[in-house]
């Protein structure tokens, strides 16, 4: 008989804007502080955990297994299978997919699924240094852009393949703006209807005085929809350009 799986319980830290509120916080602890209340939301035992998965895609200065520090700062057990999945955007949605095989297939019965990236705390590399540079100007490498953002394949920013993108299926600028500045609303939106809330869990913050819990998402409050028409684009020809070297 094929084995039901289902999903318990589900929580999350607020999003936080790039240099913004918690960007003095890892990925690790960011991805620990959401498990621990998930954890707690399901009503059981850490101990009880067979598996984490842990999606993460920048994982330059984290240290060793960042899976398995999320494990030890959450309370799992020290035997607990601790794997963390890089598939870029969907790393956290494979984490997910694997731990439902994981049960379907009868190897686990409670798995762990957490993900997290702090795009604040990716470091820049310095990849001339090891062996020493020996003569001229050194080159600094920005791990965010190298590890999450470029294309290796194309030589260019996955921006310009979400330009490509809406190129080949005729979506025009317009069109965009709308729907980012609708995303954003409804947003706003929900959080003024009580939507969102219930999904969150404060992060803690030490500052100048005491402690300072941040308890909503940093970014939707910063949109100011003039200033997303006027950002600029690339021209037609260069993208037809790009799409034919695709």
């Amino acid at each position: 008989m094929a084995r039901e799986v289902v999903i318990v319980a589900a929580a999350r830290t607020p999003i936080g804007s790039f240099g913004g509120t918690l960007a003095s916080i890892s990925a690790t602890k960011l991805g620990a502080i959401a498990l621990k209340e998930a954890i707690k939301r399901c009503g059981i035992q850490p101990s009880v955990i067979e598996e984490l998965l842990f999606g993460n895609v920048l994982s330059a200065n984290l240290g060793q297994s960042p899976a398995r520090q999320v494990a030890v700062e959450s309370g799992l057990a020290c035997n607990v299978i601790c794997t963390t999945i890089n598939k870029v955007c969907s790393s956290s949605l494979k984490a997910t997919t694997l731990g439902a095989q994981e049960i379907l297939t009868g190897s686990a019965d409670i798995v762990a699924i957490a993900g997290a990236e702090s795009m604040s705390n990716t470091p820049h590399y310095l990849p001339e240094v090891r062996f020493g540079k020996k003569l001229g100007h050194g080159n600094t490498v920005d791990g965010l852009l190298k590890d999450g953002l470029w294309d290796p394949f194309n030589d260019h920013h996955m921006g310009i393949a979400a330009e490509l993108c809406s190129e080949f299926h005729g979506i025009s600028r317009e069109q965009q703006d709308r729907y980012a500045c609708e995303s954003y609303r409804r947003a706003s939106e929900a959080y003024d209807c009580g939507l969102m809330q219930s999904e969150i869990v404060p992060v803690s913050l030490e500052v100048k005085g005491g402690v300072k819990e941040i308890v909503e998402d940093e970014e939707y409050k910063r949109l100011i929809p003039d200033k997303v028409r006027r950002l600029s684009c690339y021209p037609y020809g260069i993208l037809f350009d790009l799409y034919v070297a695709y």
